[in-house]
């Protein structure tokens, strides 16, 4: 069987790095690339990891490549903090591992997402998946500051289980980090948007409010359906606000 080190990002996680931890406990090596935590996570990470190194977080790409490259082994499982390997996905990943297919340098796989204590079955979250193992030296994340995804150098296959994902604590918290995301989509979307308009400040908000709730059966969710379309109606309204202070220089 192939070794496997399992890298999990943690930027003070301390409510979630032992569960996160646990769920990957399969590995032969734990990596854990801590952004300088203040809150003991990476006191914690230090009892029950291989192996802990540290960094100031730029952006989610830019420390996962930084990362990658010091797995001890060839295959790489990369973990959120935020998510969990449930027992039958790993039972999956070590029947690749013990035959793995010499074209394929990785393998997406599909999240089961939760929000405000629910299970999420629509609002756009439904078919949400991930590139999450591959080969080291075969893939780099894209160099965005949010949702990179990542580039593969060969054959990329689908595995069937998937990852346990709640990024949720609390709603005030949840809209934080909504709200960094804007700051660095602003930075992303300045190398390919034009003039802004109310086109911008207007449609596009109203379109992605009513494409997850509407388009993509957010409204079957209930409520939670409901939250998660307004809030992404906000992050486009949000992101475009930011754009224009950026380019004001006034953020």
């Amino acid at each position: 069987m192939e070794k496997l080190t399992a890298i999990i990002p943690a930027g003070n996680e301390i409510h979630n790095i032992e569960e996160v931890i646990k769920s990957v406990s399969f590995a032969d090596e734990i990596l854990v690339v801590d952004s300088l935590s203040s809150d003991g996570t990476f006191e914690k990470a230090q009892e029950l990891a291989t192996k802990v190194i540290r960094r100031d977080y730029e952006y989610s790409a830019s420390q996962k490549n930084w990362a990658i490259p010091q797995a001890k082994y060839e295959w790489i499982l990369l973990v959120d903090a935020d998510e969990r390997v449930t027992p039958e996905l790993q039972k999956e990943i070590q029947s690749v591992l013990k035959e793995p297919k010499p074209d394929v340098v990785a393998y997406w796989i599909g999240r089961m997402n939760h929000f405000m204590g629910e299970r999420v079955n629509y609002s756009g979250w439904k078919n949400d998946s991930v590139i999450r193992l591959f080969k080291r030296d075969f893939c780099v994340y894209q160099d965005k500051q949010v949702h990179a995804e990542i580039i593969a150098d060969g054959r990329v296959e689908r595995l069937k289980h998937k990852l346990y994902h709640n990024t949720y604590i609390t709603f005030d918290k949840y809209l934080e980090k909504m709200n960094r995301y804007a700051w660095w989509q602003a930075k992303d979307y300045d190398k390919k948007t034009g003039k802004l308009s109310p086109y911008h400040f207007i449609i596009k908000p109203f379109w992605g409010f009513f494409k997850h709730y509407i388009v993509q059966g957010g409204f079957r969710d209930g409520v939670v359906g409901l939250a998660i379309g307004y809030i992404q109606g906000y992050v486009i309204f949000m992101r475009y606000i930011k754009l224009w202070l950026l380019r004001k220089n006034r953020h």
